[in-house]
Protein backbone atom coordinates (compact mmCIF):
# COMPACT_ATOMS: atom_id res chain seq x y z
CA UNK A 1 0.00 0.00 0.00
CA UNK A 2 3.21 2.21 1.24
CA UNK A 3 4.56 2.18 -2.20
CA UNK A 4 1.41 2.51 -4.21
CA UNK A 5 1.39 5.84 -2.64
CA UNK A 6 4.55 6.75 -2.94
CA UNK A 7 3.97 6.22 -6.75
CA UNK A 8 1.07 8.01 -7.02
CA UNK A 9 2.84 11.06 -5.17
CA UNK A 10 5.51 10.82 -7.53
CA UNK A 11 3.56 10.52 -10.87
CA UNK A 12 1.25 13.61 -9.64
CA UNK A 13 4.73 15.77 -9.25
CA UNK A 14 6.16 14.53 -12.36
CA UNK A 15 2.46 15.42 -14.21
CA UNK A 16 2.83 18.65 -12.33
CA UNK A 17 6.21 19.34 -13.73
CA UNK A 18 5.60 18.53 -16.96
CA UNK A 19 2.46 20.96 -16.79
CA UNK A 20 4.55 23.72 -15.51
CA UNK A 21 7.48 22.99 -18.04
CA UNK A 22 4.83 23.15 -20.87
CA UNK A 23 3.05 26.56 -19.57
CA UNK A 24 6.48 27.42 -19.11
CA UNK A 25 7.98 26.63 -23.13
CA UNK A 26 4.78 27.55 -24.68
CA UNK A 27 4.88 31.04 -22.72
CA UNK A 28 8.09 31.75 -23.90
CA UNK A 29 7.66 30.49 -27.20
CA UNK A 30 4.70 32.86 -27.82
CA UNK A 31 6.93 35.58 -25.94
CA UNK A 32 9.91 35.47 -28.36
CA UNK A 33 7.50 35.26 -31.29
CA UNK A 34 5.87 38.42 -29.87
CA UNK A 35 8.84 40.43 -29.34
CA UNK A 36 9.89 39.51 -32.71
CA UNK A 37 7.19 40.66 -34.06
CA UNK A 38 7.84 44.11 -32.10
CA UNK A 39 11.45 44.43 -33.05
CA UNK A 40 10.51 44.16 -36.57
CA UNK A 41 7.94 47.23 -36.30
CA UNK A 42 10.81 48.74 -34.46
CA UNK A 43 13.06 48.46 -37.51
CA UNK A 44 10.83 50.16 -39.37
CA UNK A 45 10.22 52.81 -37.52
CA UNK A 46 14.09 53.29 -36.97
CA UNK A 47 14.56 52.96 -40.76
CA UNK A 48 12.41 55.58 -41.64
CA UNK A 49 13.78 57.89 -38.80
CA UNK A 50 16.86 56.82 -40.56
CA UNK A 51 15.66 58.20 -44.14
CA UNK A 52 13.85 61.30 -42.64
CA UNK A 53 17.02 62.53 -40.87
CA UNK A 54 19.38 62.36 -43.81
CA UNK A 55 17.02 63.46 -46.19
CA UNK A 56 15.90 66.44 -44.11
CA UNK A 57 19.45 67.19 -43.05
CA UNK A 58 20.88 66.99 -46.76
CA UNK A 59 18.65 69.96 -47.06
CA UNK A 60 20.05 72.11 -44.41
CA UNK A 61 23.67 73.27 -46.46
CA UNK A 62 21.51 74.59 -49.74
CA UNK A 63 19.27 76.52 -47.42
CA UNK A 64 22.91 78.29 -45.32
CA UNK A 65 24.24 78.55 -48.67
CA UNK A 66 21.64 80.95 -49.77
CA UNK A 67 20.94 82.41 -46.56
CA UNK A 68 24.93 83.50 -46.54
CA UNK A 69 24.96 84.27 -50.25
CA UNK A 70 22.06 87.07 -49.06
CA UNK A 71 23.42 88.48 -46.28
CA UNK A 72 27.02 88.84 -48.15
CA UNK A 73 25.54 90.67 -51.02
CA UNK A 74 23.55 93.29 -48.96
CA UNK A 75 26.43 93.51 -46.37
CA UNK A 76 29.19 94.19 -49.42
CA UNK A 77 26.89 96.58 -50.98
CA UNK A 78 26.11 98.19 -47.85
CA UNK A 79 29.83 98.41 -47.37
CA UNK A 80 30.61 99.58 -50.85
CA UNK A 81 27.84 101.63 -51.95
CA UNK A 82 28.76 105.19 -51.11
CA UNK A 83 32.52 105.27 -53.00
CA UNK A 84 34.87 107.12 -52.19
CA UNK A 85 37.79 104.78 -52.82
CA UNK A 86 36.65 102.25 -50.24
CA UNK A 87 35.89 99.90 -52.81
CA UNK A 88 39.94 98.87 -52.28
CA UNK A 89 39.29 98.23 -48.16
CA UNK A 90 38.33 94.96 -48.79
CA UNK A 91 42.15 93.93 -49.62
CA UNK A 92 42.89 95.29 -44.93
CA UNK A 93 39.15 93.54 -44.34
CA UNK A 94 38.31 90.46 -43.12
CA UNK A 95 35.21 89.39 -44.85
CA UNK A 96 33.01 86.93 -43.55
CA UNK A 97 33.40 83.17 -44.51
CA UNK A 98 31.04 80.60 -45.11
CA UNK A 99 32.55 77.48 -42.60
CA UNK A 100 28.82 76.92 -41.48
CA UNK A 101 28.55 74.17 -44.82
CA UNK A 102 31.26 72.65 -43.68
CA UNK A 103 30.01 72.16 -40.12
CA UNK A 104 26.36 71.15 -41.74
CA UNK A 105 28.08 68.77 -43.47
CA UNK A 106 30.18 67.10 -40.69
CA UNK A 107 26.70 66.95 -38.78
CA UNK A 108 24.93 65.18 -41.52
CA UNK A 109 28.06 62.81 -41.85
CA UNK A 110 27.53 62.00 -37.99
CA UNK A 111 24.12 61.68 -38.51
CA UNK A 112 24.13 59.26 -40.50
CA UNK A 113 27.18 57.05 -39.17
CA UNK A 114 25.08 57.07 -35.93
CA UNK A 115 21.97 56.04 -37.40
CA UNK A 116 23.35 53.75 -39.11
CA UNK A 117 24.79 51.99 -36.31
CA UNK A 118 21.79 52.13 -34.71
CA UNK A 119 19.61 50.49 -37.30
CA UNK A 120 22.44 47.77 -37.39
CA UNK A 121 21.98 46.93 -33.42
CA UNK A 122 18.44 46.81 -33.80
CA UNK A 123 18.93 44.33 -36.88
CA UNK A 124 21.35 42.36 -34.92
CA UNK A 125 18.46 42.18 -32.04
CA UNK A 126 15.99 40.94 -34.07
CA UNK A 127 18.47 37.83 -35.36
CA UNK A 128 18.92 37.46 -31.74
CA UNK A 129 15.63 36.70 -30.93
CA UNK A 130 15.33 34.30 -33.77
CA UNK A 131 17.96 32.53 -32.92
CA UNK A 132 16.49 32.34 -29.06
CA UNK A 133 13.48 30.77 -30.90
CA UNK A 134 15.08 28.17 -32.95
CA UNK A 135 16.89 27.01 -29.74
CA UNK A 136 13.41 26.44 -27.93
CA UNK A 137 11.44 24.59 -30.75
CA UNK A 138 14.46 22.60 -31.77
CA UNK A 139 16.07 21.91 -28.66
CA UNK A 140 15.24 19.37 -26.06
CA UNK A 141 13.39 19.64 -23.74
CA UNK A 142 11.41 22.88 -25.20
CA UNK A 143 10.68 20.92 -28.34
CA UNK A 144 8.95 18.37 -26.51
CA UNK A 145 6.61 21.24 -25.13
CA UNK A 146 6.57 23.62 -28.28
CA UNK A 147 6.07 20.79 -30.25
CA UNK A 148 6.33 21.68 -33.95
CA UNK A 149 6.25 25.34 -33.97
CA UNK A 150 6.89 27.35 -37.33
CA UNK A 151 10.01 28.69 -37.73
CA UNK A 152 10.06 32.63 -36.71
CA UNK A 153 10.11 34.76 -40.00
CA UNK A 154 12.31 38.07 -39.80
CA UNK A 155 12.82 40.84 -42.38
CA UNK A 156 16.48 41.80 -42.66
CA UNK A 157 16.84 45.09 -44.53
CA UNK A 158 20.39 44.50 -46.29
CA UNK A 159 21.57 46.06 -49.79
CA UNK A 160 22.02 44.57 -53.46
CA UNK A 161 25.86 44.63 -53.59
CA UNK A 162 25.97 43.06 -49.35
CA UNK A 163 23.65 40.33 -50.88
CA UNK A 164 25.76 39.87 -53.85
CA UNK A 165 29.26 39.26 -52.30
CA UNK A 166 27.32 36.85 -49.92
CA UNK A 167 26.19 35.04 -52.24
CA UNK A 168 29.29 34.86 -54.16
CA UNK A 169 31.86 34.68 -51.06
CA UNK A 170 33.74 37.30 -52.90
CA UNK A 171 34.03 41.14 -52.38
CA UNK A 172 36.68 42.64 -54.80
CA UNK A 173 35.70 46.04 -55.11
CA UNK A 174 37.08 48.05 -52.45
CA UNK A 175 37.16 51.52 -54.50
CA UNK A 176 35.01 53.91 -52.08
CA UNK A 177 34.53 56.05 -55.01
CA UNK A 178 33.46 53.51 -57.37
CA UNK A 179 31.66 55.81 -60.74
Amino acid sequence: MKAVIVLFIIAVVVVIIGVAMDFSYDNKEVSLRNQAEAQQQANTVIYDKVWKVVAMKTQLPERAKNDFKEVYVELMEARYESGGGTMMKWIQEQNPSFDVQQGLYQDISNSIEALRSEFANVQVKLIDIKREHDNIRMRKPGKWFVGDVAELEIQLVTSTKTSETFDTGVEDDVNVFDN
